[in-house]
Formats: C-alpha cells, structure tokens, sequence
C-alpha cells in the first residue's frame, strides 16, 4: 500500500530544502510543500503565501488553505494559541521545531517522530 503525505514548512526564503524555517507561522513570506511518498520525499515546491501581508485574520486563512491543498503534516518553529488550535481542529497534524533550522532536517525530524509515532499506535 503506498503512502503519501504533504508537509508544509513556513519558511524564510525560496531555497526548498536548503531554506529555513521561518520564526513566524502565518505571515512566513513563504511556504515549502514535500510530497513523500513510502517515507521518501518526492517533489518539493516553494509558493509565495498570499496572506503574509494581510493586517489581521492571517492565521484562519493560511491553516484554511493548508487544509484546502491537502497538507497532511504542517512543520513548525513558532505557532500562536490561536493557530494551534486551529491546526488541531482541521486535522492537520503539527511537529515542532527550532525555528531557523534547514527544511530538510526539519522534514527528516518530522518523518522520525511520525515513524516512532505510528509504532506505537
């Protein structure tokens, strides 16, 4: 059976996996998307996030579009109350990290803790 999942980062930059997790969630300036599939990533994409500059409302609206593309897994450095919350209501499983680390050993952290995760589910 295969496995596919998609994790989002928000990041600092457009550098993929040798980018950065940004500090900030919702108004990140930008957002990496991996597509793993069976444990291995498999596409990697960068998109500019829209509600970065929006005054108020960010959070809603970023973990609504995370929803709407299917993320299955969103990767973290610093996260308000009131996104958490959100996240958790949408379903959207959350793993923390330092803020500032590369995205791939975020990711590498990320796909860890789901493994260990689900061994002793």
């Amino acid at each position: 059976m295969t496995e596919t999942l998609l994790l989002a980062v928000p990041t600092k930059d457009e550098r993929a996996m040798k980018g950065t997790v940004s500090n900030i969630f919702a108004k990140a300036p930008t957002f990496t998307f991996i597509d793993v599939v069976n444990g291995e990533v498999c596409d990697v994409r960068v998109e500019e996030n829209a509600a970065a500059d929006f005054r108020q409302g960010t959070g809603p609206i970023v973990i609504k579009n995370l929803k709407d593309k299917g993320v299955d897994i969103v990767i973290v450095g610093e996260l308000g109350p009131g996104a958490k919350t959100l996240i958790e209501i949408s379903g959207i499983k959350m793993v923390r990290v330092e803020p500032g680390v590369k995205v791939k050993e975020a990711v590498e952290k990320a796909l860890k803790e789901l493994r260990t995760t689900e061994a002793y589910a």
